[in-house]
């Protein structure tokens, strides 16, 4: 992979790539102090509307605003296309490696994955084996990390199958960009998104349980102090359910019920924003009190949905991450269309030697980390931080993957100096139900910090709107 950034909006020439001339001539002729007060209008509303998200350890989880960006992120069609293909093919394998490793588990046989890879990971839950989930799915909703190299062509780095998180910010980064500039809805075919919470809700109904007609669905919160709290009540609010919190359900002869003022109301499909460990304190933790005692025993009995199934996490564990590709040869007798980031697997030893001796070039991921924590960007790390993570690597081994350090590709953004590249990745999110639905685009993170890769809203990232052209 080469180290040099691809530069979504310009080629190597200096001229602009065909599909964002129309913006780029745009953007010119716009003085910079009207982009600067369009920027603090769209702070200003995103305040007023309360788009927050909270940091834990600051001030008791402080409340903080994720920066949006007002220079979209442009996807002409026939790219759109590919990658919408390519993320297709790697969700159903992934449902497809889940459903086997709770039955069959003709994957682990085959020796294409290592049993002792999956069986022995906290992510897999022996409770979950032979339970048939509805329609064979596990991931109905997937939120997948695509990075762009230098040489243009689009990698996976993560698969998001838990609790996928950020769809409301594409919701709300559109809504805004219409509001700020409809001139420019105007001049260019972007594809709508605003239509995801009815693709979301009707693929929630499509899976409800066997015999159910007309399902109740509700979403399922930890409540106001999560921080992805506002997309809990929002997405509720938009697809017109019910936003419930444990104590809000109870399990019946393996039946799930709501209270309600007019009295208990059968739940068919629970779409979950909470963590396995906590979603029934008599199967898994059992000091939760954010879970609903018994809904095992009735998501066993087939009396319930939960979205996303539980147990997942073992298909987006970063140490699962490098056997996708096989999953797709296995499961679909498919190539990838969509490469995964070339990964060094630290428990086999001529990796875990490879990246000791590399270590200042490599991003270094614990394997169950998340949100940008507990890793190690090589290049831009000290000595002392360099050592840590030597002795932490070769303590624990199986703890760590490493892969180079991608130069992810740049896109102008508006920053206080004006307008300068900086880092981007996409997180387009993927829906499965009767059949797999992509809404175009999905998540553009923007890395604010000049030269910082890391895109996470909590490490102190950002957010595009990503326009998807029709024609």
């Amino acid at each position: 992979m080469t180290s040099v950034p691809y530069d979504e909006m310009q080629a190597a020439d200096g001229k602009n790539r065909p599909h964002y001339r129309r913006y780029s001539d745009w953007l010119l002729s716009q003085p910079e102090d009207r982009l600067a007060r369009k920027r603090a209008e769209a702070d200003s509303l995103f305040h007023r509307v309360g788009i927050t998200f909270a940091v834990y350890g600051e001030r008791e989880g402080a409340e903080r605003l994720i920066p949006f960006d007002i220079v979209p992120r442009i996807l002409p069609a026939p790219e759109w296309d590919q990658l919408a293909a390519g993320l297709r093919q790697r969700v159903r394998a992934l449902n497809a490696f889940l459903a086997d490793v709770y039955h069959d588990q003709e994957i682990l046989r085959s020796g294409r994955v290592p049993p002792e890879q999956i069986l022995c990971n906290a992510q897999y839950r022996p409770e979950m084996q032979g339970i048939d989930v509805p329609g064979g799915i596990y991931a109905h909703i997937a939120g997948i990390d695509i990075v762009r190299a230098g040489d243009g062509r689009f990698h996976v780095l993560e698969d998001n199958l838990r609790v996928p998180s950020g769809v409301s910010y594409m919701l709300e980064n559109r809504k805004m960009m219409m509001r700020l500039f409809p001139e420019l809805f105007a001049r260019h075919p972007v594809a709508p998104v605003e239509h995801y919470p009815d693709v979301l809700l009707d693929n929630l109904r499509s899976v409800a349980p066997v015999g159910v007609s007309d399902p109740v669905v509700a979403l399922l919160t930890p409540g106001a102090h999560n921080s992805a709290y506002f997309e809990h009540a929002f997405l509720a609010q938009q697809m017109g359910i019910e936003l419930v919190e444990g104590q809000d359900l109870y399990v019946r002869e393996d039946a799930v019920y709501m209270r309600t003022t007019r009295g208990p109301v059968r739940v068919d499909v629970i779409y979950r924003r909470i963590d396995d460990d906590f979603l029934d304190p008599l199967a898994f933790r059992p000091d939760s009190m954010l879970g609903v005692p018994g809904l095992l025993s009735a998501y066993r009995a087939g009396r319930v949905t939960i979205a996303n199934a539980i147990g997942t996490g073992i298909a987006d564990d970063k140490s699962v991450y490098p056997y996708v590709p096989d999953m797709i040869r296995f499961y679909l007798g498919e190539e990838p269309l969509i490469d995964n980031v070339p990964t060094y697997v630290l428990r086999r030893p001529d990796d875990l030697a490879y990246t000791l001796a590399h270590l200042p070039e490599l991003v270094v991921k614990e394997v169950h980390g998340a949100g940008g924590y507990g890793m190690l960007i090589g290049p831009a790390a000290t000595q002392a931080q360099l050592d840590d993570f030597r002795a932490r690597i070769t303590a624990h081994p199986e703890r760590y993957i490493a892969q180079p350090t991608l130069a992810l590709s740049t896109c102008p953004t508006f920053v206080e100096s004006g307008l300068a590249p900086r880092h981007i990745d996409l997180r387009p999110y993927v829906l499965s139900g009767r059949e797999v639905t992509i809404v175009p685009g999905g998540l553009t993170r923007v890395a604010l910090r000049k030269g910082s890769l890391v895109v996470n809203s909590s490490q102190g990232g950002g957010t595009k709107d990503t326009w998807v052209l029709e024609t």
